[in-house]
């Protein structure tokens, strides 16, 4: 009955809204897909049991409700639903396409009708391009119509931002149910024309007729495997400009001008764009040396090279804090006096609680003087005013620092533009060009994301498996370089004038 060779996810449908042809060669190439996508990592790993762990909170809101293994045929769902139990977790269902989907929650209301509980572990419901949480469940809607089982009524359970943990969980306040039937009656023809799309796409032998859009999107929503289908794009790229639009891609990709050398001289751009074409044109770093030495000259001694890590998680973990609310974890600073004396501090934590021991040695190290400098300081300034919620006692501490706070990345957007950071300013990206004796590549750990996770299972797994001292100095490591290479930048920035 099925014909399809592939069945048709809902994961795959979400990638298939996003680039067409990434899917295609996932589901045809996967040894090909693998390559570009990159290795499963730990951190997603992270979000999907952050997901499961959502989804066992949700189910607390549900009396009598039956368990569909994951491994169970549909035969098994079937059974299920013909029993008198109308409260179903994870029921699973498959068109004769072959279009698959895997329920959260499935309720049997008094007429016989459906009612779909789609999960997630955001505080809003997203409406994006990227992530549509509407069509997520009007994929689900479609395939149960599909299999002759009527809904009549859907919604998305998800976390609810306002809430603060005081204690054990209280599952009816962590939650938000709203109804999205009536948002999906405009929704529906368009996303079964869209499934159907996708579930042909998949089985076809070539993507010779397969019209792929990220082309003519902005480079971070550019597919997985970009450049395995557009193998034509140099180095220097008009997807490098920095906040170029979508509508300035397509005018430029539809002129056939993809290298940023081949943009006209009266395609308008803004300022910072076309100081950044002219560095790619001219193969030179443009640099304003009065606007930075006008900018350093402000900063007071003695200068506080600051960078935090944090842990996010759906569930908060700590009393007080909120779904996805950051907790600091760590921190290191680079000390630098008038005199050129360099001192660190550092901290890490070692379980989860909120770090008041932190505050107080970071406190006692560089007291409220001087100027703390971090790279994209909102995030710095941002974790301080959630610590100054929960910890008053430090408020006056950390108000010092935010009021007196200089976000170095700010030179890179404005006064220091160099090709060779391809329109970006992140540190990754700036200190090597600056300073190429400095790099991460010799760490063990090596950005973000792979510090809070490895912190995260260190602290709550018992199962960790790893050393912890090793870990904990690879932790301290990367941190430490963090806050040394914005010294190194500024020393640097310093010899220019």
């Amino acid at each position: 009955m099925k014909s399809n060779r592939y069945r048709l996810t809902k994961t795959d449908f979400i990638q298939y809204l996003n680039c067409p042809e990434s899917l295609w060669l996932l589901k045809n190439k996967p040894n090909v897909y693998k390559e570009f996508k990159g290795e499963f990592s730990l951190f997603l790993e992270k979000l999907i049991d952050e997901g499961y762990e959502v989804e066992e909170y949700a189910k607390l809101l549900f009396d009598k409700g039956v368990d569909i293994p994951e491994t169970a045929n549909f035969e098994h769902t079937e059974k299920a639903l013909s029993s008198e139990n109308n409260v179903f977790f994870q029921p699973s269902f498959l068109t004769a396409k072959g279009v698959f989907a895997r329920v959260d929650i499935l309720e049997r209301l008094p007429d016989g009708s459906f009612h779909i509980y789609e999960i997630k572990s955001s505080t809003s419901i997203k409406t994006s391009g990227k992530h549509n949480h509407l069509k997520d469940a009007c994929f689900q809607k479609y395939v149960l119509q599909e299999c002759d089982y009527p809904v009549s009524k859907v919604s998305i359970i998800n976390l609810n931002r306002d809430y603060i943990r005081l204690g054990e969980i209280t599952v009816n306040e962590l939650l938000n149910i709203t109804d999205i039937t009536e948002e999906l009656k405009g929704l529906y023809s368009t996303v079964a024309n869209e499934i159907n799309a996708a579930a042909t796409l998949i089985n076809k032998e070539d993507t010779s007729t397969i019209d792929c859009p990220c082309r003519y999107k902005t480079r971070s929503n550019h597919g997985d495997c970009f450049s395995y289908f557009n193998e034509d794009i140099p180095e220097h790229s008009i997807y490098e400009i920095n906040r170029i639009s979508a509508k300035k891609v397509t005018e430029l990709v539809e002129q056939g001008n993809i290298a940023i050398i081949d943009i006209p001289p009266d395609f308008e751009l803004n300022t910072k764009q076309r100081t950044q074409v002219e560095s790619v044109k001219q193969e030179k770093a443009l640099i304003d040396k009065s606007a930075i030495k006008s900018t350093l000259s402000k900063l007071q001694y003695p200068l506080h090279f600051l960078d935090y890590e944090s842990y996010a998680s759906a569930i908060p973990k700590v009393d007080l804090l909120s779904p996805h609310k950051h907790l600091v974890f760590q921190v290191s600073i680079h000390s630098l006096s008038e005199d050129g004396n360099l001192t660190h501090f550092e901290w890490l934590g070692d379980s989860m609680v909120l770090p008041s021991d932190m505050l107080s040695k970071m406190q006692e190290f560089t007291g409220q003087y001087g100027t703390f400098i971090s790279w994209n300081a909102p995030f710095e300034v941002g974790r301080n005013k959630d610590m100054i919620e929960w910890l008053s006692e430090y408020a006056p501490y950390l108000d010092y620092m935010n009021n007196h706070m200089f976000d170095l990345m700010d030179i890179f957007k404005d006064d220091y533009v160099d090709y060779r950071f391809h329109g970006s300013t992140s540190i990754k990206k700036v200190l090597p060009v600056l300073c190429p004796q400095f790099s991460y590549s010799n760490l063990e750990v090596q950005d973000g994301t792979t510090a809070l996770d490895t912190w995260g299972r260190m602290v709550s797994n018992p199962n960790f498996g790893e050393d912890i001292e090793q870990t904990r100095k690879n932790l301290l490591a990367y941190c430490k370089l963090d806050t040394l290479a914005m010294v190194e930048i500024y020393n640097t920035l310093l010899k220019l004038y």
